[in-house]
Parts: C-alpha cells; sequence; structure tokens
C-alpha cells in the first residue's frame, strides 16, 4: 500500500510539477484557462469602426490575459495553456484548411464571371493571428482559420460574379466588355476591395488580414484562345485607328503651320505700304508743294534707271 502510495505521488509530482513548467516563444503568445474559463481583464475590447451595430453586439468579445514571450511558467492541473503564433503567415488564395487537396491543392480558387465564365484565380493571402483579440481566435469559432479562408473565398466569387470596370479604367488596347478582361485591368481594385471587405475580420474573428495579393485570373483552356484571337484582332484595329488619326493630327499640324507661314508673308508685304502711307500722309501735312515735289523726284530716280522714256504728246 505504501509503494502505491508512493508511486503514486511520484507520478503526480512529475506529471503535475514538473511538467507544469511551461514557456512561450518569440513569435508566440498563450492564454490561461483555469477550470475551462479563460482569465479576463476588466477592460472593454477594443472597438471596431468597420462593424455594424448588430455586429458590435453580436461579436462582443471579452479581453483576455495574454501571456507574453518568456518563461517558464508554471501552471496546476485544473489549467490549461492555449499557445498561438502571432507571425505573419502567407497561404494561397485557394487554400481550405479543411479540405487541402481542394481548390487543385490550395494553388487555383475557381469563380465564376458576370458573363458565365468560370476562372481560375491564383494568388495569395497574408495574415496575422490578432494579439488584441485572442479570445475570438480560440473559443469564439471552433475552427477560425477555416472559417477566415471561407469569409475570403465567399467576398471574393462574390465581387467576381458582379464586376463591372470603372469608365476611366477602359482603353483602346483591350476588348471592352469582356468581363476577364476588366478583372485583369483591375487587379488593384479587386484587391484593394478585397482589403475593405476583410477588415471586420480582426473584431470578428481574431485574425487580421495585412494584405491580399490576387496575381492572376485565367479563363478555361478553351476560351483562353478565343479571347486572345478577338484580342489580337482588337489590338490590330486600334493599330490602324491610332495610325489614321495620327497621320490626321500631322496633317492638321502642317496646314495650320502653312497658315501661319502665309500670314506672315502677306504681312511682310502689307508693312512697307502701310510705312510708305504713313510717309506720304506726313509729307502732305508739311505744305502743298511737298507733295509735287516727291513725285518729281521720285520720277528722276526713275528716268535715271529707264533705258528708253516714251512721251505723251499731246495735240
Amino acid at each position: 500500500m505504501a509503494g502505491i502510495l508512493l508511486g503514486f505521488v511520484v507520478w503526480f509530482v512529475v506529471r503535475y510539477g514538473l511538467g507544469g513548467f511551461y514557456s512561450v516563444e518569440q513569435n508566440e503568445r498563450a492564454v490561461k484557462t483555469v477550470w475551462g474559463k479563460a482569465e479576463r481583464l476588466n477592460e472593454a475590447p477594443p472597438p471596431s469602426d468597420d462593424l455594424s451595430p448588430d455586429e458590435k453586439e453580436r461579436y462582443f468579445y471579452p479581453q483576455v490575459r495574454v501571456i507574453g514571450p518568456g518563461g517558464p511558467y508554471f501552471k496546476w492541473p485544473w489549467e490549461r495553456i492555449y499557445k498561438v503564433s502571432v507571425a505573419t503567415e502567407t497561404v494561397s488564395i485557394g487554400y481550405d484548411p479543411e479540405f487541402p487537396e481542394a481548390n487543385q491543392q490550395g494553388q487555383r480558387l475557381e469563380a465564376v464571371t458576370k458573363d458565365q465564365l468560370n476562372t481560375g484565380l491564383s494568388g495569395q493571402i497574408r495574415f496575422t493571428i490578432s494579439e488584441n483579440n485572442l479570445y475570438a481566435y480560440l473559443f469564439g469559432i471552433k475552427n477560425p482559420r477555416a472559417h477566415i479562408m471561407g469569409y475570403i473565398h465567399s467576398i471574393l466569387r462574390e465581387r467576381i460574379a458582379n464586376f463591372a470596370a470603372p469608365p476611366s479604367a477602359h482603353d483602346a488596347t483591350v476588348v471592352d466588355g469582356i468581363s476577364i478582361n476588366d478583372l485583369r485591368k483591375n487587379l488593384r481594385d479587386l484587391n484593394e476591395h478585397m482589403e475593405r471587405e476583410t477588415s471586420v475580420s480582426e473584431a470578428r474573428y481574431g485574425i487580421k488580414l495585412d494584405a491580399a495579393l490576387i496575381t492572376g485570373i485565367d479563363p478555361p483552356h478553351e476560351v483562353e484562345s478565343a479571347l486572345a484571337a478577338i484580342n489580337t484582332a482588337h489590338n490590330q484595329v486600334s493599330s490602324e485607328i491610332s495610325l489614321a488619326q495620327a497621320s490626321a493630327d500631322q496633317k492638321i499640324v502642317q496646314s495650320r503651320r502653312a497658315v501661319e507661314i502665309e500670314t506672315l508673308r502677306a504681312q511682310a508685304e502689307v508693312e512697307p505700304l502701310r510705312a510708305l502711307a504713313g510717309q506720304l500722309e506726313s509729307l502732305k501735312k508739311s505744305g502743298p508743294d511737298a507733295m509735287p515735289n516727291y513725285l518729281r523726284n521720285l520720277r528722276l530716280g526713275l528716268f535715271e534707271k529707264a533705258r528708253r522714256i516714251v512721251l505723251e504728246v499731246k495735240s
């Protein structure tokens, strides 16, 4: 009997004495529960301006005491430690924690466009577990990673299905009105929309989305060749139109230049006449004999240059 008791004591000391010590790594945070209840702080959860009033009531999670890096720490048998990594993680856009083989091993997420094209999306999602809302991550949702990825997939598919390019995004190099072209031209707007829509994920699920980077949108193979042919034909037409516009603009510039040159020539011919008219006006004002004398001197200069002079004889 004494041996059994001694063995139990040794087992208890090893199991709950030495085994009660734990440490927290640098990129980890821990939460302790006592009899299944997390240690809470007398503080309200951080407000989120992105949540609606109804959501603020639904996702009102308590603040828990977070154990930071360090150790060794000690816990009693009735206490339990939950550790989470707060390092930034990057996963594929098609990642599914519950079914890793789905979405082509998580590498390509399928979505349907507004013109019923089944497209494949590739890219990455970067997220971090929020240290300010560990209660939501650990105790609010059974599988927060699967929940947040499903939430992201639903937002992305809804956006793809209803996406319409803004008027300023259209250009002459790609055919307008084809959803694949519109999506490819507006990847930045699509990523920014994803970040805006998932800004509530920290308050809801304890996961903060740092960035959404969609890098590729590919249609089915049977559609890709037809789409490439359409874009090629459109590019050729756009090229011919651009050349015609450039030629017309060049001719317009040349015509304007020719008009300017002729205008300058006419001004150059008119200016001496205006100067001569001004001189004659001054001579006329100087006296009654000024004009006859001017004409006489002008005739003398012409007579000096002439080789033959024909005089009219009055009968």
